[in-house]
């Protein structure tokens, strides 16, 4: 079995982060089968039903069926799992800073109400994803956000900036009125024995297709 991440905010709910080898469904819910998007940067959630069919797109997932693997593939972005057992339903959500000022996790939030959740008792963690120090952003990409996120924005090279892509995540979050949150708070440019990076592999001219999975289910 492959080595998983996990974290405690998510206890007693079967789910995992993983490394550079990835996962499979026996490393999490043995039996479950493993259901993804085609990831397009957006906020749009699917609510998942059943395994099988065509391949939807969106960035987030959510279920209230026992049995399904939600997964999300990341190298850099944020990978955010979300759970309310009291409901029994769950959300995996893939959060780069696109998605993430779009509203992916609000939306999340939003799908899993829908199913019966509470959010003041949905615990969401999030996994390996780019830290401050390694993630330099230019100037339009700064624009983009309001001046209330200063905050997540550190002085970097001339015209550029330092992206506090968890922090900016877990402020989400937190805004949203989620119950508990929890970072992981690893980075995966730096800890490349560990993890893929898009970013890393960009600078250094290599091959761009390794991604973590990360995933949750009811058991």
């Amino acid at each position: 079995m492959a080595k998983v991440l996990t974290s405690e905010v998510l206890a007693g709910v079967p789910h995992g982060f993983s490394m550079r080898e990835g996962l499979e469904s026996a490393d999490v819910l043995a039996g479950a089968p493993l259901v993804k998007l085609k990831q397009i940067h957006s906020a749009d959630v699917c609510v998942m039903r059943e395994a099988g069919g065509d391949v939807r797109e969106g960035d987030a997932l959510v279920t209230d069926r026992p049995g399904l693997l939600l997964g999300i593939v990341t190298a850099d972005c944020a990978p955010v799992l979300f759970a309310d057992v009291e409901a029994g339903v769950i959300g995996a959500a893939h959060a780069g800073w696109k998605g993430a000022r779009a509203g992916v996790l609000e939306a999340t939030l939003s799908a899993m109400e829908d199913l019966g959740a509470d959010r003041v008792r949905i615990s969401a963690a999030i996994g390996p994803a780019i830290a401050q120090a390694s993630y330099e952003v230019a100037e339009d990409m700064r624009r983009q956000f309001d001046a209330g996120d200063d905050r997540f924005f550190a002085p970097g090279s001339p015209g550029h900036y330092q992206f506090d892509l968890p922090a900016y995540v877990a402020h989400r979050l937190a805004a949203a009125g989620t119950g508990r949150i929890a970072d992981l708070a690893l980075d995966t440019y730096a800890n490349e024995a560990q993890f893929h990076s898009y970013r890393r592999a960009t600078h250094r001219g290599q091959p761009t297709q390794g991604r973590q999975i990360s995933a949750v289910a009811l058991p």
